[in-house]
């Protein structure tokens, strides 16, 4: 299937309204209606199949003109539904030994705030701020910029703040104090 940005998501891209992760972006870039989801997949940027389907939810990409649309974005009962199939085990036939089933992950979940946010939630709130504010130093702000648009997480973003509230000073850079710690 070939995507096409909308007229939508050009505007996201440019104004960052919404928060989209760096690999996103460069997805969204390499999205010009000649490229297939696969050719996207495969240029090695890392990026899932999921954050894929995750803009074409929001109406930031949408299928080509006269492009065959695959499999449609599952709805999440299915979901479910399909990870069991993938992760039961399956039966040795005779004769021969069954692989071992792979340990799922051990995700913890983020310690949430005093204020009852996670870290991911501050993260996602604080993203989009830290951008303003680094964007509109111009080139002066250039380089900061790029090292906002490269944190992936919380810890990233708390780590790059005193660098901000050096460029932008303290007053501009509350909003961004208040969205990383509330």
């Amino acid at each position: 299937m070939i995507l096409v940005k909308t007229e939508a998501g050009q505007q996201v891209f440019k104004d960052r309204s919404v928060p989209l992760s760096p690999r996103q972006r460069t997805a969204f870039i390499l999205f010009d209606g000649k490229r297939s989801v696969d050719e996207v997949l495969a240029a090695g940027n890392g990026i899932a199949r999921e954050e894929i389907d995750q803009m074409v939810e929001l109406g930031l990409l949408q299928p080509a003109a006269g492009s065959k649309a695959t499999a449609a974005p599952k709805p999440p009962e299915s979901v479910a539904a399909s990870k069991a199939a993938a992760t039961a085990t399956p039966q040795p036939s005779a004769g021969s030994r069954a692989p071992e089933p792979a340990k799922p992950k051990q995700v913890e979940p983020a310690p949430a705030a005093a204020g009852g946010r996670s870290r991911q939630q501050r993260y996602k709130d604080a993203y989009p701020i830290a951008t303003q504010l680094t964007g509109a130093l111009g080139l002066m702000g250039f380089r900061l910029n790029l090292q906002v648009e490269g944190t992936t997480s919380y810890e990233d973003l708390v780590a790059l703040a005193p660098k901000i509230r050096a460029a932008v000073g303290a007053e501009k850079a509350a909003a961004l104090d208040k969205a990383l710690n509330d």
